[in-house]
């Protein structure tokens, strides 16, 4: 089965594409939704993030406050560090197993934000980029996340530039003002369809 691998910078609309490929019946892993699982009470993350960073981390109900993980990820490049090679073994064996029972569909959707920074390109046959100005992505990042703009930027800053991105695509979407998304992914879909069989 074929897979390709979604990405793009924070914020530059990879929910919004990879829900348009989930509509046409695609199956999407998304690693975002991986981590948050591997975050939840009782997982492993959340068991090794307690005990790095103690129980002030915890909201009221024991979960992890993730708006306060964030702050102190992005503030703290070492920390970030740690999180990262902590939860990324984790992270890819999930989506390997889950991309391993996707097998009454030509081809799925692996979305992975640091596809290329984290080595999680071995798992695709292709490359799809979901593209847009890093002045897009500012403004949709303060207004998604209800962020200051120094953190926006530097969350921005700790990321590859699209144009890295863009030079290990194979495919890419353009997501910046008006252009016509759905159009754009049925035409990738069609094209997988054909390359896969």
């Amino acid at each position: 089965m074929l897979v390709i691998g979604l990405t793009g910078g924070v914020a530059s609309g990879k929910t919004t594409i990879s829900n348009l490929f989930s509509r046409l019946g695609v199956p999407v892993v998304d690693t975002d939704i991986v981590s948050r699982e591997l975050l939840e009470k009782g997982q492993p993350g959340y068991i090794k993030v307690i005990q790095k960073l103690g129980r002030d981390i915890l909201l009221e109900d024991g979960n992890i406050d993730r708006r306060k993980l964030r702050q102190a990820v992005f503030s703290e490049p070492a920390l970030k560090t740690w999180l990262e090679k902590m939860l990324h073994p984790l992270i890819y064996q999930s989506a390997q197993q889950q991309l391993e029972k996707q097998t009454d569909s030509k081809y799925s959707i692996l979305v992975v934000p640091l596809l290329f920074e984290t080595n999680f390109d071995s798992l695709v046959d292709r490359t799809l980029v979901v593209d847009c100005s890093r002045d897009t992505q500012f403004k949709r990042l303060v207004e998604r996340d209800n962020i200051d703009d120094a953190l926006a930027i530097k969350m921005l800053d700790q990321q590859w530039s699209n144009d890295q991105r863009l030079s290990k695509a194979n495919d890419i979407i353009h997501n910046d003002r008006d252009e016509n998304l759905v159009l754009q992914v049925k035409n990738l879909h069609e094209h997988y369809l054909t390359i896969s069989t």
